[in-house]
């Protein structure tokens, strides 16, 4: 009788069949529809009593209220003045980086010159 060996040899388990968790695929069709609805729609949902939808990739307000869609309109032309400005200082920061390069690449210049004009004298 060998010392290292297991008498213990349990038997296989069978494999199971894997089930739905969802109790949808058992209804019939008019209570899936009843439950569900034919047709899902966009998401809407109601922030601060405006009620809001997504549609085309953006949330749009669609309670729209006249002071607020006024305010809305003013806030977008802000917006793009804002935008239209920083462009601006966007073009004159280049400029005028480009000009203190150029400034600093001729004093290089003018000082190779005076060295030059040193060693021959």
């Amino acid at each position: 009788m060998p010392l290292f060996t297991s008498t213990f040899n349990p038997k296989k388990t069978p494999d199971r069949k894997s089930a739905s968790l969802s109790s949808l695929h058992t209804l019939d069709r008019s209570t899936r529809e009843m439950e569900l609805g034919v047709e899902y729609g966009p998401p809407v949902m109601n922030i601060g009593g405006q009620t809001w939808k997504f549609e085309d990739g953006n949330w749009t307000s669609e309670s729209g209220g006249g002071g607020s869609g006024r305010e809305m309109q003013r806030l977008k032309k802000r917006n793009l003045q804002l935008e239209e400005e920083n462009n601006l200082l966007k073009v004159k920061i280049e400029i005028l980086l480009d000009m203190l390069t150029e400034y600093h690449l001729s004093e290089d210049d003018d000082g190779d010159v005076k060295s030059h004009l040193q060693r021959k004298n």
